[in-house]
């Protein structure tokens, strides 16, 4: 059982495990997707692809109660330059990672190499506003990103996709998940949604298991909400719920702590 608690207007569940998390959160967007294309005849979503999501993903590949045939798939963000070949690249993780597991009815990839990057970010937009995502399933990065908006990040922008420069302590993580074997492998510029764009969705599920973000999810949670910490934008989102492990959760103070006995 999860213990479900808020934070202003955002839902918090923490789990005892991952496997737990990655459930709950496999059902919650199952559930979701069936009623949109029950509703629609088809629907979108729009994915991440750090290591925290690999348990939610593999979750999803198990299933056989979502109609993928009826679900586009959008990602959210990709290093400017880096081929899709390259192993590091978003759109491969996404592409080997869930697509080819799950044959979705469509994969729109961002082409961060693209020659024309103004007209990439233009075209990502259009087939956002096209199909209209039903879902996000976002994660939250070491230094508080959501997606590639590090701090400070831009809470009003009315952009649905931009050009960012990654903070080193980004680009650390990229490496610390062994994506990269050192930090000057890692591109200095991405391609992103906007933090406006992420809010956008219906439903927003925010997957951020493991110790290695506790101090970001403590910010978000407890701190100020500010640009400074990007995830601290998810508690104006009654949309949105947040995902948690006992070790992302173990820094929160007794909100997020288990209750005693008696």
């Amino acid at each position: 059982m999860a213990r479900t608690v808020s934070y202003d207007q955002l839902s918090v569940s923490i789990f005892d495990t991952v496997e737990r998390l990655a459930t709950s959160a496999a059902d919650d967007l199952a559930a979701i997707l069936r009623r949109a294309i029950a509703e629609q005849g088809t629907t979108a979503a729009i994915f991440a692809t750090g290591n925290s999501q690999l348990a939610f993903y593999q979750k999803l590949q198990s299933r056989d109660d979502i109609a993928w045939d009826r679900v586009t798939v959008f990602h959210m963000d990709e290093y400017l330059g880096l081929p899709v070949q390259h192993p590091a690249s978003f759109r491969h993780v996404l592409q080997e990672r869930l697509v080819a597991a799950v044959r979705p009815r469509a994969f729109y990839g961002m082409a961060g190499d693209a020659m024309d990057i103004a007209g990439e970010m233009e075209r990502y937009a259009a087939l956002l506003e096209a199909h209209r995502p039903i879902a996000c399933v976002l994660g939250i990065g070491e230094n508080g990103h959501l997606a590639f908006n590090d701090p400070p990040a831009d809470f009003s922008t009315k952009r649905v996709v931009h050009l960012v420069t990654l903070a080193e302590s980004c680009r650390q993580q990229q490496v610390g998940e062994g994506h990269f074997a050192q930090l000057e492998d890692v591109p200095r510029q991405a391609v992103s949604l906007t933090v406006p764009a992420l809010l956008t969705p219906r439903h927003i599920l925010v997957i951020a298991p493991e110790a290695r973000k506790a101090e970001a999810v403590r910010a978000a949670l407890e701190g100020p909400i500010t640009p400074d910490c990007p995830a601290s934008i998810l508690r104006t989102a009654p949309q949105a719920r947040l995902y948690l492990d006992r070790d992302s959760a173990a820094l929160l103070g007794a909100r997020g702590q288990p209750q005693p006995l008696g």
